[in-house]
């Protein structure tokens, strides 16, 4: 072994007059990004079997990172600030046993990412943000870390939960790898959370699922009660919205009927009322007349005067009168009819 230990030495860079015979390398406690100019020079050290960058400024981990790496078992990246791991960061660590990547912003860890890591045996990840975990189908780990992640215990995590029981692979500290979502379940452990498959769940955030395994502690009462309330209270939504649905149906067809009826009906009142005139009989044109110029036979009519202005008031009214033919003049009766007639 060619041990170079060059920690807490201020680097921003990894240097590049290391010996080539270097088989570990520890450059923790700097300033390192582990950019692309940091990942050519590590592809010169092909004999490193332990790499530590332990408390850097990584952030990205770049695809092809550690291609040359062919020899490199143990890679330990903690406490940096890594939020994006792409796809082929591994790629080329065939013989890589110990991965560490604890105490970073890890959100997501794709799956598909692990699959170059064919004798990985232990991967920590604790202390990340990682909610969910799809485990790669050819993962035969022995050892794994996870807590310290805001771990979501609905159906999206499911599948991790049947790997950890059914493969050889040991949870460590699994008193303490609790579940954060939803709050009912904070009390269970990731492996031990009490729920079947029977998950139907579109969207991960969503806790929908049907929890059919009795708890065996006492929040199993309690958890029911908010089971019941739940749907309960679903239950009366759906029935009050549709109340409240046919509520406003009715009120926007009783508006609109009030609506048409408030206009329509002053225009029915003219029109029949522009068709409410008949003839006046002979005798009812008569009583006009008389009621018009007065009668001088009637004492109630005619007031005491004398003859003279009597005779005055009869021709000054008469002269205002057309030809009496026993009828008044209608604007509706046509004129020509009329003449036709007399």
């Amino acid at each position: 072994e060619v041990k170079c230990n060059l920690t807490a030495k201020n680097y921003s860079l990894i240097p590049a007059n290391i010996s080539k015979n270097v088989t570990i390398l520890d450059l923790s406690y700097n300033q390192i990004t582990l950019n692309i100019t940091d990942t050519r020079v590590l592809q010169t050290y092909f004999l490193l079997s332990e790499l530590y960058l332990i408390e850097n400024k990584v952030t990205i981990l770049l695809n092809n990172s550690f291609s040359s790496l062919s020899n490199l078992e143990i890679l330990n990246i903690c406490r940096n600030s890594i939020h994006t791991i792409q796809q082929g960061t591994f790629t080329g660590l065939h013989k890589l046993k110990k991965l560490y990547l604890c105490q970073n912003k890890i959100v997501q860890l794709n799956p598909d990412t692990f699959l170059p890591l064919k004798n990985l045996i232990l991967l920590n990840v604790h202390g990340n943000l990682i909610s969910y975990f799809d485990v790669p189908q050819l993962f035969y780990l022995e050892f794994i870390i996870l807590y310290g992640n805001p771990w979501n215990c609905s159906c999206s995590l499911l599948n991790l939960q049947n790997w950890l029981k059914t493969s050889n692979v040991t949870l460590e500290n699994e008193n303490i790898t609790m579940c954060s979502y939803p709050d009912i379940l904070k009390w269970y452990s990731i492996k031990t959370v009490p729920y079947k498959a029977e998950c139907y769940s579109k969207f991960p955030s969503f806790i929908t699922e049907d929890l059919h395994i009795p708890f065996q502690s006492i929040s199993n009462s309690t958890f029911n009660n908010s089971l019941n309330n739940l749907t309960n209270s679903e239950h009366e939504s759906h029935g009050k919205s549709w109340a409240f649905l046919v509520g406003v149906v009715v009120t926007v067809v009783m508006t609109s009927l009030l609506i048409s009826i408030a206009i329509k009906c002053p225009v029915w009142y003219n029109f029949l009322l522009s068709y409410n005139h008949h003839r006046l009989e002979e005798h009812e044109a008569e009583t006009y007349e008389d009621g018009f110029t007065g009668n001088p036979s009637s004492p109630s009519q005619i007031p005491d005067t004398n003859s003279e202005e009597t005779t005055v008031i009869f021709e000054q009214l008469h002269s205002f009168v057309v030809y009496d033919d026993g009828f008044i003049e209608d604007k509706y009766i046509d004129t020509h009819e009329l003449c036709e007639e007399n």
